[in-house]
């Protein structure tokens, strides 16, 4: 089978991803065999191949936005039969038995293993996945719309949830990405106002017509203070630039995988108040399957550019440097 695979990590512009064979992989206990039909390309992919974030092995096929086609069960997998389309996201297995698994947190697992990581992920024709961290995708979506949502829909969930956020407040997001369009969608659903701030003249247009209320530079500051925010972006400074505008008592939720470093704090200004800073870890198989559920209730309206695999590297260029035309890139690769 084909697939992209990072021998060595370096900038995006170096195009380290090389295509290459391999044997199609044998599922084990309790997984699964999937023909990859889609993969979205996500920013984590980007820290991944550029050796932001730590790499437990090399070489690694990245990918962890998969829909898949269920080719074959290994032994002990159960839930699934072939023929069946599913959804593949960023964590892959978790050890099941610690004081965070046992208590909903598996986050949280300190033997956390993600997709595109840890195992082989969807940059790729045939991917092995854990069967109990496959999801049921909502047929209103077709495969390429349905990538987006595996890791930027259900990792938007995770950050409404940790900013604390209810139906009618006031919510700013920073950031305006594959995450934030789809995490936009969902607080209109439920009576937010919300507004954007983001550099991409394209990206304040695009949110505009998904339902903003205002979409700014970050030159700009808004009509009014807010009661919530989510950071997308992996630029400290936009921390600050969150705490500005966040009146007394607002909660600032960063949902960014990987975070430059923050510059210096004023306390009296930026925190004073009781404002808050929650960070936002992965996210649990009870976020994935909630926020699918959801996406099934709201017809959520998704924005793709669409590559072939050998082109993964191009699409992670683009991602880099805010080239891409649509908030979410993907990959067709058997779709």
């Amino acid at each position: 089978m084909k697939v992209m695979q990072l021998d060595k990590p370096g900038p995006a512009a170096s195009q380290p991803l090389r295509v290459t064979e391999r044997d199609i992989p044998d599922p084990g206990t309790g997984q699964v065999l999937l023909r990859v039909l889609t993969c979205g390309v996500c920013h984590t992919d980007l820290h991944i191949v550029e050796g932001e974030i730590p790499l437990p092995k090399l070489p690694i096929v990245p990918g962890h936005e998969i829909v898949g086609e269920v080719v074959r069960l290994g032994p002990g997998a159960e839930g699934l039969h072939p023929g069946e389309r599913v959804g593949v996201a960023w964590i892959g297995d978790t050890c099941g038995h610690c004081l965070f698994c046992l208590s909903g947190r598996e986050n949280l697992c300190p033997d956390i293993r993600f997709t595109g990581l840890h195992h082989a992920g969807g940059y790729a024709q045939y991917a092995v996945a854990q069967a109990s961290f496959c999801y049921p995708i909502p047929g209103r979506y077709d495969n390429v719309s349905a990538a987006p949502l595996l890791c930027a829909g259900i990792i938007g969930w995770r950050a409404i949830r940790r900013a604390g956020i209810q139906p009618g407040e006031r919510v700013g997001l920073l950031g305006f990405g594959a995450s934030a369009h789809i995490t936009l969608q969902v607080l209109r659903a439920w009576g937010c106002e919300v507004g954007v701030i983001t550099r991409s003249a394209e990206h304040r247009e695009l949110a505009l017509t998904l339902g903003a209320a205002w979409a700014l530079p970050y030159t700009q500051a808004p009509p009014h203070l807010l009661e919530r925010a989510i950071i997308f972006t992996p630029a400290g400074e936009t921390v600050l630039a969150a705490l500005e505008r966040l009146q007394p008592g607002g909660v600032l939720a960063i949902a960014s995988v990987h975070l430059s470093e923050i510059p210096p704090l004023d306390h009296d200004r930026l925190l004073l108040g009781e404002r808050e800073i929650r960070s936002v870890t992965a996210s649990t198989r009870h976020d994935a399957r909630t926020f699918l559920a959801l996406a099934d209730q709201i017809p959520l309206r998704l924005d793709t550019e669409t590559f072939q695999l050998e082109e993964a590297g191009l699409a992670l260029l683009r991602l880099k440097e805010g080239r891409l035309r649509q908030a979410a890139a993907v990959l067709r690769i058997a779709e």
